[in-house]
Parts: structure tokens; sequence; C-alpha cells
């Protein structure tokens, strides 16, 4: 895996073994971003699970001028510290070691500035999308244009979100997983 563009284009990301990730292939990675390519430069974003923190590391090369990233695995967490170091991304970045839940109301309660882009790639069927979003409905941590992308099995049913306060704006979909893309409101 490495970054596709930016200013760590090419770099090299290492990558948790086994199976307790699923690392965004490089060609769904490019995708998405080309998607959000007007939305990242100078945005805020929040990973909530960040893994690898690939996803949140390319929106930093990409332009966005500050990341918060949460991983409650301690392994992947010191993945993430090596790939920041590895494309000198660190002061850019903010790391928390924790559940998303819990980190989303910390980050509120800490009075963090609102978000830009908030991605969403949790461990599929444990509900913690639902659970991250409507964290998130309560929070301090969205403004109006807040834009959130979940990444999906393919057969996840989404109109669950409309429940919670958000609204499809759009759907990508790959082989085996989608990107859905929602606002509030």
């Amino acid at each position: 895996m490495r970054v596709i563009a930016g200013t760590a284009r090419r770099l090299l990301l290492e990558t948790l073994p086994g199976e307790d990730t699923r690392p965004t292939t490089d060609r769904i990675k490019e995708t998405l971003f080309n998607m959000l390519q007007t939305s990242v430069p100078g945005s805020r974003f929040l990973d909530l699970f960040g893994g690898s923190g690939a996803i949140a590391i390319e929106a930093l090369s990409r332009g966005a001028v500050h990341a918060t990233i949460v991983e409650k695995n301690p392994k992947a967490v010191a993945v993430i510290e090596r790939n920041l170091e590895h494309t000198h991304l660190t002061p850019y970045a903010t790391l928390i070691r924790g559940e998303a839940v819990s980190a989303v109301q910390q980050l509120s309660l800490s009075g963090e500035k609102p978000f830009d882009l908030i991605f969403l790639d949790p461990p599929y069927g444990k509900g913690l999308e639902d659970r991250a979003l409507a964290a998130l409905a309560e929070s301090s941590l969205l403004h109006d244009e807040t834009l959130f992308i979940l990444e999906l099995k393919m057969d996840s049913e989404v109109s669950r979100f409309e429940a919670l306060g958000y609204h499809l704006i759009r759907s990508k979909e790959y082989k085996s997983n989608k990107h859905v893309f929602l606002k509030r409101g």
C-alpha cells in the first residue's frame, strides 16, 4: 500500500499483519480521493476507525490541514505512528488511542473545531457505524456542510441512516464493498 498523490506521493505505508484490519486498496483509495478532490485541500479530516492511517494520510498528503485519527487497537496505533513519521505528516495529525464513540465525546467536550470530512470504515457487522453516527449527531464536531464517507459491505442497507438524521448524497460500489456519502439534515 502506498500514498497515491500529494506531498507524500509514492511513499509505501505499513499495514497491520493478519486479519485485524482491512486496508483500503490503492485502486479504491484513488477512486475515493478522485471523488473528493475539491473537498480535501484545506479541510479538517476525521478518521474514526484508523487501521493503518492510510486514508487520513492520503487526505493530509493531498492538502488537508489537519487529520484526527482514532484507533483502539494498540498494534494499529503503532503502525499509524510509524506511517505518519515515515510520511513526515506527524505535525498535522492527532492520533487518539480509543474507541470511536468515546473519542467523539472526548473531542466534543474538549472544544475541538468541527470537521469538514469524516471517514468511517469500522469492522463489518457490528453496528459500529450506527453508534458513531449517533454520537456525531449529538456532538459539536459538525457544521452544515460536513461530509461523511462510510466504507461498508456491498449488501449493507443504508436507509437506516435516515433515522439518525442523515441523508444519502451518493454511493460508489466496488466488487465487495461500497463508499456511501452522507450529510446531516
